[in-house]
């Protein structure tokens, strides 16, 4: 299977199936002498990991991580770093019943037309369990932009009908919630909502909204290695996003260009700043110095209990009712994998950027 890999200098692949004995990732590339330890790398994916509220599928896994190589007293070695998450909870007779017939809103039919086989125990490596792997690569990701002053930051926006005010937005919000809101009063409202969904055996969608500050200007290449295509394919390469938007998104599309353009100024301390940021922190596929506002939309989720129609691998049509343990919402474990799906993207970008003017290259081996 090919495409198990994302980066150019900071690369990750990531391995393993849902109802496998574990789910790891490689990381090369990352810089020897990082400060960094499983500690940190657990807290990363204690924030996306199951049994956290009644919003979450109730499998017991600690997801606990096991660092195998590249780190050595704390500190990274310029090796390969490898890591793995063992599997203990997995249920795979919860699945018998989708072993011939493709499960609406899954990857089982295409999975089957592409391989000719299929891993049908929770979906095998296009589970959402497999994001695992990226939360942990990611927490090195994030660590390593922490060190150059760079902090990337995602929370849920919104949940089916219900969006985030901007008059009640705090960010300290986001951890004291179940959902990842950083809006009590909405996030009380959801919740509401979800409670119905799940009353109804059925499930609910919404989007993920990201920030990354202290992203220096510069970064990215002007054509196919566009910083924001760059974060767009990784973002979109998590299972469940439907949608990715920069900045004003959508939106730009209905104002005017004097609406749209961010005036630039020169700021009281003599740097070029602009006056807007319509544009999300990215000019022609490069960074222009401001934050960097993106926006991923999640699908609900396609596990639910209600009787659904479909068709056996035979081809004939038949009913279905999905049995197991599922998350009646995406959103709010895919928060910190937004984040991490970031960082890795804007990790790499910022090493390849080294090799982007010969006056970098020669401060760097110190020739004049």
């Amino acid at each position: 299977m090919a495409g198990s890999t994302l980066g150019t200098i900071f690369r990750i692949t990531t391995w393993g199936e849902s109802h496998g004995k574990g789910i790891g990732v490689v990381v090369d590339g990352c810089p020897a002498g990082l400060e960094i330890g499983e500690a940190m790398i657990q807290a990363y994916l204690d924030r996306r990991k199951p049994g956290q509220s009644q919003f979450t599928t109730k499998r017991q896994e600690a997801d606990q991580v096991e660092i195998l190589s590249g780190i050595f007293e704390g500190k990274t070695t310029g090796t390969p770093i490898s890591m793995v998450v063992w599997n203990t909870d997995h249920r795979s007779r919860d699945y018998g019943n989708v072993k011939e017939v493709y499960r609406p809103g899954h990857a089982d039919y295409t999975f089957d037309q592409k391989y000719r086989v299929r891993d049908y125990r929770g979906g095998g490596r296009s589970s959402g369990r497999e994001t695992i792997a990226r939360v942990a690569a990611g927490a090195i990701a994030a660590c390593f932009l922490k060190s150059l002053g760079i902090e990337v930051t995602a929370y849920t926006r919104s949940i089916g009908p219900y969006e985030i005010k901007e008059e009640n937005f705090k960010i300290e919000e986001r951890d004291r919630n179940q959902l990842y809101m950083p809006d009590q009063k909405t996030a009380a409202k959801a919740e509401a909502y979800l409670t119905e969904k799940m009353k109804a055996m059925d499930s609910a969608g919404g989007v993920v909204e990201c920030i990354i500050d202290g992203v220096p200007s510069g970064i990215g290449d002007p054509v196919f290695e566009k910083y924001d295509a760059s974060l767009a394919k990784a973002i979109m390469s998590i299972g469940a996003v439907k949608g990715f938007e920069i900045g004003d998104g959508f939106l730009a599309s209905k104002a005017s260009g004097s609406e749209n353009n961010d005036a630039f100024q020169v700021d009281e301390t003599g740097n070029i700043t602009k006056r807007s940021n319509h544009a999300g922190g990215i000019l022609g596929g490069i960074s222009d110095g401001s934050r960097v506002t993106f926006r991923a939309a999640f699908k609900p989720t396609p596990s639910i209990s209600i009787p659904q129609s479909t068709v056996t691998k035979d081809g004939e049509e038949t009913e279905i009712t999905i049995k197991g343990r599922h998350d009646p919402i995406i959103v709010p474990r895919a928060v910190v994998v937004v984040e991490a799906m970031a960082a890795l993207t804007t990790a790499d970008l910022l090493l390849t950027n080294l090799s982007a003017r010969m006056d970098g290259i020669r401060s760097f081996y110190g020739r004049s």
